[in-house]
């Protein structure tokens, strides 16, 4: 038994009866039957020193999630540093690592084995994130093996703000010394949150406090706008104990050295219950990689039926890359490198349609809870934490790929962006854009570059699959807008809508063969692990030209080669391709009084750098400001990983600026016969003809249709693409079911599909044309944008499409005039 003083015997009764409270209710119960000492100002210190925190602590996290990613990123910088202290290197010195990476490498000569579950689940104990309370009133317990903090220096430390404590430190992602305290406004209504530790090298004693949010009395409430956020110091100090280890409920151990943390009824999103599930799959979204895994663990009495109450987490980056993934069909990267920018990798990730035996509306489902929880389709990330995102909006708005909204997610690395572009990104607090220059710049960078990528080919694949040509009801459609009064005005309005362009028939081989079904059929690519060549491509019987790129456009150069595709991104082994300037020769004309010639390649060029693909790399060259019309560029292409490296040199020459294309000649009044309307194709629950497009089909992309549905139209951009009509719905069956002849039934088909057609085509032109923006009241009283699509299928499902059909004009104005 140890030996304590008296003063030590009261703060840890002190310290265990709080750790012990279970809930805010709970804590709060106990302050009341102590009120001398919780309610007395002297035993209170504001947090930060300063009264004024409230703004501070208050504009920080808008996520519980992303609050309480802080902490974590807290945890996993304290062991990195007590590793760094264990080596006798001070963090902020030249031998100290330089980066994350570099750190975890030099730290953990053993990290590669945190690949296999074993080696995984040892690391992770050293950070855990406990659950604690009854089910739908969770208190949250994280506890990190790291460096610990001596009682002395808690002011300096997990009760400061603003102090920038770590701004000398390179290898951890702490930076304003005030991420942590941004959990504290989801901790009930109090903000409760103790916080006990310890130093690693087991020197001082256990220290301890709690934080809250000051209760305002009569006489405060009367005089200050705001309260403010304090922390407990007895007598103006904080309290402390002697211990040489306590059990805390920790996983598979118990509580030597380091920091534990309590958050009392942390405030979790709706649908986060089991937090070894459920949180667990909410902060692999945050943490796409993490430089140290981590515990989220459940307690058998909240959930005695889990299956797994302790699971590791690791990143999404490893549960998305895994070679046996039931979830991703395919994910590719491109390496982006521009002057002002910096470097940036980008990383697609494409997920299937169907997930096994299941459905495509329980794989969305699936997909959608594991791996989109907090609705970030687009990730932003430094040193693997997520720090701001895109919704799927950008997925539908600016890349305009509307079929892949719930089957992409995007993974932007900004570790090795320019740190003066990137630092214009992003608020203080590390979870939102900034709106600025950079962050516009940012986004139609992302846009121009990912539309060009293979993301292009795959959403072409997918938009094939349920494109049917030659339905017989296109000469109906187009006999049907003959007799419609479109006039000038009309057609600029749906042109502004539509691609209006006249359609021309597709070109055929004199032999009546088709050019593509020409072309010999390829032998599927098998890649191998490693490459053994690696050549530029090209036409010339094997010489390699100069390769003339024009100021101010670009220039794709394709690389041949045998690696397989995932060689950039797996997560074992994997290559890379660097670029190297070797050699510059500007033009004459612009020597003499330049400055001195550039030596890296990004001086010269923003270079995009792709995957490998079916054998292929491309390189695609953009010349920066800094070249000249007639200067020669000497370039060498390295493709390296833990196996052969291979060289490529080539030579590029500036050229002439393109000139503009010549202007089009004014377009003459539009002529009726040319108009080209969005098509439409006629969607079936079964399929009842070789071609038939149906519902299974279409939910395969994302598009989802049932009996109340009446049709769906596809958007890319502003741009109505097509039109999906369901054969199928309740309304026809029913409408149907009063007729009794072949001739009917034809009737009324065609009357549901031109009424359906052209309803949707000037309901979608007219909210386009005059920018409406549509809005739904949700139950909370707030409202929520809807997509314009979502807007006129639900139109339609909601007795529209019946009024059409039911009701003729004839017998309505009758009903008038009787």
């Amino acid at each position: 038994m140890e030996q304590l003083s008296k003063d030590d015997i009261l703060a840890r009764k002190l310290f265990e009866r709080m750790f012990q409270c279970h809930t805010e209710q709970e804590l709060d119960d106990f302050f009341a039957k102590h009120p001398k000492l919780f309610n007395d100002s002297k035993h209170w210190k504001p947090l930060g020193g300063n009264e004024s925190n409230f703004g501070v602590v208050e504009n920080q996290q808008a996520s519980p999630i992303a609050a309480l990613i802080e902490k974590l990123i807290n945890s996993i910088d304290a062991i990195l540093m007590r590793k760094c202290y264990e080596k006798s290197i001070k963090p902020n010195s030249q031998s100290a690592p330089e980066n994350m990476r570099d750190a975890v490498k030099r730290f953990f000569p053993e990290n590669k084995n945190w690949d296999l579950r074993k080696f995984r689940r040892q690391q992770a104990e050293n950070i855990q994130i406990i659950a604690d309370g009854p089910k739908g009133n969770t208190s949250l317990i994280i506890y990190d093996n790291g460096e610990g903090q001596h009682p002395e220096d808690f002011e300096f430390t997990f009760l400061s703000l603003l102090r920038g404590n770590k701004n000398e430190i390179h290898f951890v992602q702490g930076k304003y010394n005030m991420g942590g305290s941004g959990a504290i406004v989801f901790c009930g209504t109090n903000g409760y949150q103790l916080i006990g530790s310890k130093r690693f090298d087991e020197t001082g004693k256990f220290g301890f406090t709690l934080i809250r949010k000051h209760p305002l009395c009569a006489e405060e409430a009367q005089s200050k706008k705001n309260t403010w956020y304090e922390y407990l110091a007895i007598n103006g100090k904080i309290l402390a104990f002697d211990t040489t280890e306590m059990d805390l409920g920790l996983f598979n151990r118990k509580f030597k050295t380091g920091t534990i943390i309590k958050l009392y009824s942390y405030d979790l999103p709706s649908g986060i219950s089991d937090i070894s599930k459920d949180l667990n799959y909410s902060l692999n979204e945050y943490l796409f990689e993490p430089a140290l895994p981590i515990f989220t663990i459940e307690k058998p009495e909240r959930y005695p039926q889990t299956p797994i109450p302790q699971r590791e987490l690791f990143g999404l980056k490893r549960r998305l890359e895994q070679e046996d993934s039931k979830y991703v069909a395919d994910y590719f990267s491109e390496d982006y490198q521009d002057q002002e920018i910096g470097k940036t990798r980008v990383t697609s990730y494409v997920f299937k349609g169907r997930i096994e035996d299941k459905s495509a509306k329980e794989s969305r489902k699936i997909i959608q809870r594991e791996f989109f929880q907090n609705n970030m389709s687009i990730i932003f990330s430094i040193n693997g934490q997520v720090h701001f995102h895109y919704t799927s909006e950008f997925i539908t708005r600016s890349l305009k790929f509307p079929l892949l909204k719930d089957y992409l997610l995007i993974h932007v690395d900004c570790t090795e962006m320019n740190t003066k572009f990137r630092s214009q990104l992003s608020m203080a607090s590390r979870d939102r854009f900034k709106e600025g220059k950079e962050s516009r710049k940012l986004r139609a960078f992302l846009t121009e570059h990912l539309r060009k990528s293979k993301l292009a080919e795959i959403y072409k694949r997918r938009k094939d699959s349920i494109t049917v040509e030659g339905e017989d009801t296109d000469e109906m459609i187009k006999s049907f807008t003959k007799s419609l009064p479109l006039n000038s005005e009309l057609i600029s309005l749906l042109n502004q809508t539509f691609k209006l362009d006249q359609k021309k028939d597709k070109k055929t081989r004199e032999d009546g063969g088709d050019h593509k079904a020409a072309k010999k059929a390829r032998e599927p690519f098998q890649g191998k692990r490693f490459p053994t060549y690696f050549r530029i491509k090209s036409n010339s019987e094997g010489r390699i030209p100069v390769a003339k790129i024009p100021l101010g456009g670009e220039k794709t150069m394709k690389f041949e080669t045998d690696v397989e595709n995932h060689y950039f991104v797996r997560v074992e082994e994997p290559g890379n391709l660097e670029l190297a300037l070797l050699n510059y020769e500007p033009n004459d004309k612009t020597g003499g009084d330049e400055a001195g010639l550039p030596k890296k390649i990004q001086d010269v060029f923003n270079v995009v750098k792709s995957s490998p693909n079916n054998g292929i790399i491309k390189v695609v060259l953009n010349p920066t400001q800094s070249v000249h019309i007639g200067d020669s560029i000497q370039i060498k292409v390295t493709l390296e990983g833990p196996g052969e490296s291979f060289d490529e040199i080539f030579w590029v020459k500036i050229s002439e600026p393109q000139t503009p294309k010549e202007k089009s000649k004014p377009k003459k009044e539009f002529d009726d016969e040319k108009l080209g309307l969005p098509p439409h194709t006629l969607v079936y629950k079964d399929e009842n003809d070789e071609g038939t497009l149906t519902w299974d089909k279409l939910e395969d992309n994302n598009i989802v249709m049932g009996f109340d549905t009446v049709m769906h139209p596809l958007v890319e951009g502003n741009v109505l693409d097509r039109i999906f009509i369901n054969m199928d719905c309740r309304v026809l069956k029913n409408y149907k079911i009063k007729l009794s002849t072949q001739e009917q039934y034809e009737l009324a088909d065609k009357r549901y599909i031109t009424s359906v057609y052209f309803h949707t085509l000037f309901l979608y032109t007219i909210t386009r044309k005059r920018n409406y923006i549509i809005c739904r009241a949700k139950e909370n009283g707030k409202e929520e944008n809807v997509d314009l699509t979502d807007y006129l299928k639900d139109l339609f499902e909601n007795y529209y499409s019946s009024f059409l059909l039911n009701f003729e004009m004839a017998e309505l104005m009758e009903s008038f005039s009787a």
